[in-house]
Parts: structure tokens; C-alpha cells; sequence
């Protein structure tokens, strides 16, 4: 079970990364973090002109503030035209991150429509063909929105993204300050901005799962405070480059080593965990048409409301143990294929218990009708698969010792 788990730890730390769009509406977190939606190979062209003035075929853009963010998003969609077919992509003038990509365009009269898995843009466009305002969604509240047209000289550019970190790296954070959350400061995550390695309103608990791969119940002999105070994170590698997920991890083991005198040591326990097989009828998932290597995708239009890409069952079960369940999670499928499929279920008070305190949680409506089924009813009707309670043996870390975090 421990040499599983292990393989499974930058799954697990992406899963933190992607759960982090739940908060504000979902698209902050998604923008100014490492994306981990899949990115299309051919991106709309940067260069994308309109092809009459009241086409919507161009660049549009917008400074979008959402819930509980604390600064505008200056967003770039660039739309381009192809005999009558139209593609779009999302770009974020801040960041250095891959495009989002849509899956359609519509356009009929002012009415306007730029849809994707993760994200749909609703708006009129202006008689003049230089506004679209509307509505952005990218979870369970949308926001205002009024994108301009632009020109060659009004255009923003487009950060480049930045180089990777050499891959045989050990890197370190470089004078990371450590300090409590702002209270205000709604959602949770991790990520970079610019050179910046940042966290916010983050735990111990979830600092040592993003680190280790683990479940919060793997986690044994911690104190109290462990799942309760809360801390933002801002520091830089000592390394040039961008971490990959791995790097990422071995630098939060580091700070919570010096800044919190972490010690801890490994066993193997019987826990409670949750088992997922495979549902009498057989799997009702699609086999992936992505490559092995291209991105994977793990993430939610609104709590309950998910999306897989390119997913084998092992990661499936380590994303869900990461952000969704109350307990540690194991494949016992069988499955070797990779997937895409989308989920929705109506969650119950034990799920997306990792981000309660920091995310503002809608209670589910228990008397709606249309309201989708409960996960393990959801599992098993829309995916073929089955989600139970059983024990297992799994890999659980003791701590020995370990501090609040130290004064900056």
C-alpha cells in the first residue's frame, strides 16, 4: 500500500492546487495558480484580428474582480475565426499560465456564448462591435463582466511562461515569511505568482498533505491547532525556474522542518478508508483520447460538480482522498485506462471537509427534487463505479514533535 500511495504524491498535490477554484466563484485560485485543466496544443493565435467590425472574431478583454478577491484579474480572450467556425481561448494578462481553452463559440444576433468545461462567458455584443457585457461563470456565482475590444496599441501583452526548474533540483524556500490569515481573505490554495511560491489560508494539516500526499487521517499524534489556524505562506525558491509538483513538495517538507521543527516517523495502519470498484454493469466511463504526457484535469464548476480528464482510476481515488472525502481513498477497480468523465452529486456535510472555514460552504437543498443524487448513488449511475466504506491497511506519518510556525 505504501509504495501505491508514494507514486500518487504529485497527484495528490495538484489536487490542492485545483480544489483551490471552489472559492470566489472558482476562476481566481484557477488563474493565478498552476493550471491543471487539459491545454490544447494549438492555442487561438495571439495575433487573432477581427474580421468585420461587428464580428466577434478579435482580442476582447476585461479586469475582473471576483467575490472575496482582493484585486482585479485582467483577462484576455482572443477569439479567432475560421471559415464559419469560431475558437477561443482564456489568457491571464498577470500570469505566465497556459490559455484556458472553450469548447465553443456562438454568436446569433448581439447574443454571445463562449463555453467550456471550466468556464462559459455570456454577453451582448455593443451595436458598435466594441463592447461584449455579460456575465462570467466559472462555478456557483457568477460575476459582471464587460469585455472591450482591443487594438494594437491598447492590447495587453501576454506574460510568457516562465522556464521550468532543472529537473535533478533540490530547491529550498528562499526568506519565506509565514504569517496568520487575513479572516476577510476567503477561499484556499496554492500556487505561484510570478516568482512568489504562495499559500493562504492554509493549515498544517493541509501544509503536510500537499507535502507528503496524504490524507489529513494519515496524519496521527497531531495537536489540536493542527487543522484550525490558519497561515498565508509567500516565499521564492532558491532555484531559478518554475517547480514542478514534486519540487513544490520537497520545498513545503523543508519549511515545516526549520520553521515548525516538524518531526515525525512512518508506520502502517488499519484505517478506515474508502474503496472504489467497479458497479455490476460495468464502467460507463469514456476511455481518454489524450496522450499519456498531456495534462491531466481535476476540477469543480461549483462544489459537487466535477470534471476528470485523462485520469486512470489511482489518480482518480488520490484527487478525491486529496479534496473531497473525510477519509483516505484506494482504487480497487482493476482499471489500467485513462478517462474523461464529469460527475455531479449533491455533497453531505462530510465532503470538501479540508476546505470548511475557508470556503464559504451552501448547505445542500435537501427538499429540492432536481437536485442531483447523493455521490455514491451519482458514482454508480453516471460512471459504473462504486464508492464504499471498508478498513485497509495504508501509510500514516506519527508526529513526534512540531511547533507553531516561527516569528518571521
Amino acid at each position: 500500500m505504501k509504495k501505491s500511495r508514494s507514486v500518487s504524491h504529485d497527484i495528490c498535490r495538484k489536487t490542492l492546487l485545483s480544489l483551490a477554484c471552489i472559492a470566489a466563484g472558482l476562476a481566481p485560485a484557477f488563474l493565478a495558480s498552476i493550471a491543471t485543466h487539459p491545454v490544447s496544443a494549438q492555442a487561438v493565435p495571439q495575433n487573432a484580428a477581427p474580421a468585420a467590425p461587428q464580428d466577434v472574431a478579435g482580442t476582447w478583454q476585461a479586469s475582473v474582480r471576483f467575490p472575496g478577491a482582493s484585486h482585479d484579474v485582467r483577462m484576455v480572450v482572443k477569439i479567432a475565426k475560421t471559415g464559419q467556425a469560431y475558437s477561443a481561448a482564456l489568457y491571464n494578462a498577470d500570469q505566465g499560465t497556459p490559455p484556458l481553452t472553450f469548447t465553443s463559440v456562438t454568436w446569433q444576433g448581439t447574443d454571445v456564448k463562449i463555453s467550456g468545461s471550466v468556464m462559459t462567458i455570456e454577453g451582448k455584443l455593443s451595436p458598435d462591435g466594441k463592447t461584449i457585457d455579460g456575465t462570467l461563470s466559472a462555478g456557483p456565482n457568477p460575476v459582471q463582466v464587460s469585455f472591450a475590444r482591443a487594438t494594437p496599441d491598447t492590447e495587453w501583452a501576454i506574460p510568457e511562461p516562465p522556464k521550468a526548474m532543472a529537473a535533478d533540483a533540490n530547491p529550498s524556500l528562499d526568506v519565506a515569511t509565514i504569517k496568520p490569515s487575513d479572516p476577510s481573505h476567503q477561499g484556499k490554495g496554492f500556487g505561484f505568482q510570478g516568482t512568489h511560491f504562495r499559500t493562504f489560508n492554509t493549515n498544517l494539516n493541509d501544509l503536510i498533505a500537499f507535502a507528503y500526499g496524504l490524507h489529513s487521517k494519515q496524519i496521527l499524534g497531531a495537536p489540536d491547532w493542527f487543522g484550525t489556524e490558519l497561515y498565508d505562506i509567500d516565499g521564492v525558491p532558491d532555484v531559478p525556474g518554475r517547480p514542478n509538483l514534486k519540487q513544490m513538495g520537497v520545498m513545503v517538507q523543508k519549511l515545516l522542518a526549520d520553521r515548525c521543527a516538524l518531526k515525525f516517523h512512518h508506520e502502517t495502519r488499519e484505517l478506515p478508508v474508502y474503496a472504489i470498484t467497479v458497479a455490476n454493469g460495468g464502467s460507463k466511463m469514456t476511455k481518454t483520447t489524450a496522450q499519456p504526457n498531456d495534462q491531466q484535469g481535476f476540477f469543480f464548476r461549483g462544489l459537487g460538480d466535477l470534471v476528470v480528464r485523462n485520469m486512470d482510476m489511482k489518480d482518480f481515488a488520490s484527487w478525491m482522498q486529496s479534496g473531497v472525502m473525510d477519509k483516505p481513498v484506494v482504487d480497487q477497480t482493476g482499471l489500467k485506462d485513462r478517462y474523461d468523465f464529469t460527475l455531479k452529486w449533491t455533497p453531505d456535510d462530510s465532503q470538501f471537509q479540508q476546505f470548511r472555514g475557508a470556503v464559504p460552504m451552501t448547505p445542500p437543498k435537501t427538499d429540492d427534487p432536481n437536485a442531483p443524487p447523493s455521490l455514491y448513488t451519482a458514482v454508480q449511475e453516471q460512471i459504473g463505479l462504486k464508492i464504499e466504506a471498508t478498513k485497509a491497511p495504508d501509510d500514516v506519518i506519527v508526529i513526534d514533535h512540531v511547533e507553531k510556525p516561527s516569528a518571521n
